[in-house]
């Protein structure tokens, strides 16, 4: 299997209360969890998934995994100036 170096964008969306993940490398791969443990389970299901269906990925071809890069933005304001 070719090395694809996926990179997923997750952001803390405050209205609602959820991660929010999307992935130029995943066409497709948008999900939302409200803890970072509970949206990395989901991505570890979805991108596999998505690959396959999108055709960048052969299904069984990745017995090693899906490795995929997490970042995360949340803003946060620091108090005492």
């Amino acid at each position: 299997m070719k090395k694809i170096n996926i990179y997923v964008n997750a952001l803390w969306d405050d209205e609602v209360s959820v991660w929010v993940a999307t992935s130029e490398q995943v066409p497709g791969l948008v999900a939302e969890a409200s803890t970072a443990e509970e949206l990395e389970k989901k991505l570890i299901v979805m991108i596999p998934e998505l690959l396959i269906e999108n055709g960048l990925l052969v299904e069984g071809n990745c017995k090693e995994g899906v490795p995929f890069h997490l970042l995360q933005e949340r803003e946060l304001i620091a108090q005492g100036c």
